[in-house]
């Protein structure tokens, strides 16, 4: 009987678990206290951190993968997750976040202000200069570029991009990018500050024009074409993105916006965050590399609004100060955080200000600019 007890006792996880895979529970469960108690992300973030805390449980098996004998008979299915996973490695679930997001949004600040794309481009500058650093630190080409990508604050398209260009990284990746999409409200109103005068946050801009249904509907279909022409590989992101879109302005696919604004959306990010999370077990997680890709994560994004603001700033001395800098910081594709962080910034400086909408023009193009740096980076290291 005492056998049998202490047979028992060694099959359970206790027994197996090691330092460090304790560790890895402790950073899981810091992560869902982001999500839950500071409401950073939560519908991402606690996904994620819990497939993280599922994966570190010893001898769980969540992400093995099935075994078969030489004979072809298959001795065991592997880990549930291991399947949800097969999204992200054949491509399937970063589009499809893509087509709700889509549907839920509204290009309409950026059909009515189109020089705002530039600020969206200049917010992708955090991207190729953190790969440059990247491979300064000895990463191959091939890893800067998933790592340079959080600069785009954009966790599909990472997602995107990793699973394609570096697997291995995927959980870092992952957990950087919508980190520090988490931490927008944070992080980029110190840069701001620091690149801005309070004259210029002051800067109360004129009201954007109305946009017709016509142009909303070809919206989509332009960008597409001319896009999808330039860049193939970017086509699985941006024709998602923008059938999503279609799909919200054309006024006859009410039924197809709703699904995939929600109920397909939904079920897609609890598969796609729990795999991500699954992919981050402690061999692979805790590691130099890791600890490097934090840091740059950080570095990119930080780039990329300071290059956004930049930008703005020379806007609003071409434009004979019509522009608010304080717009370009939502380059980065946050949406909708990093324009409401414009707004709150703005606000302060003075009580009349209201920039969201047009902050919301640079936002959108962000989405556009980050899965348009994807393609770039796929054409050249894929």
């Amino acid at each position: 009987m005492l056998d049998k007890i202490l047979m028992f006792i060694e099959g359970t996880g206790f027994a197996a678990m090691t330092l460090p895979q304790l560790m890895m529970l402790v950073v899981a469960c810091t992560l869902l206290y982001l999500g839950v108690e500071k409401k950073y992300e939560p519908l991402l973030l606690v996904p994620i951190s819990f497939g993280m805390l599922l994966v570190n449980l010893p001898l769980g098996g969540i992400m093995d993968n099935p075994v078969f004998s030489e004979t072809g008979q298959l001795l065991s299915t592997g880990g549930l997750i291991r399947y949800f996973y097969m999204g992200i490695e054949r491509g399937i679930f970063p589009p499809l976040i893509f087509l709700g997001i889509g549907a839920m949004t509204d290009f309409g600040p950026l059909i009515a202000n189109p020089k705002t794309l530039l600020l969206g481009a200049a917010a992708q500058f955090g991207i190729f200069t953190t790969l440059i650093g990247a491979m300064l630190l000895g990463f191959n080409a091939a890893e800067a570029g998933s790592i340079g990508i959080i600069g785009g604050a954009d966790g599909p398209t990472a997602i995107f991009l990793t699973s394609k260009l570096a697997p291995h990284l995927l959980g870092s990746v992952a957990v950087a990018a919508y980190s520090y999409m988490a931490l927008v409200p944070i992080i980029q109103p110190p840069i701001m500050r620091l690149l801005t005068t309070k004259a210029e946050r002051q800067i109360v801009m004129e009201q954007l024009r109305p946009v017709s249904r016509t142009e909303r509907v070809l919206f989509p279909v332009i960008v597409v074409i001319l896009c999808g022409l330039l860049l193939p590989p970017a086509i699985p992101l941006l024709g998602m993105l923008m059938l999503g879109n279609l799909f919200r302005e054309c006024g006859v696919t009410d039924r197809l916006s709703k699904t995939a604004q929600n109920d397909l959306n939904n079920i897609v990010v609890i598969m796609l965050g729990t795999a991500v999370g699954a992919s981050a077990s402690y061999d692979k997680f805790l590691t130099f590399s890791t600890i490097s890709i934090i840091v740059l994560g950080l570095a990119a994004f930080a780039v990329g609004t300071a290059a956004g603001v930049i930008m703005g700033k020379i806007m609003c001395k071409i434009s004979g100060g019509k522009v608010n800098p304080l717009i370009g910081s939502a380059g980065v594709s946050a949406v909708p955080m990093a324009a409401r962080v414009s707004q709150v910034v703005g606000k302060e400086a003075n009580p009349n200000n209201y920039l969201l909408m047009h902050a919301m023009g640079p936002n959108v193009a962000g989405v556009i600019g980050s899965a348009i740096a994807a393609g770039i980076l796929l054409s050249l290291l894929g």
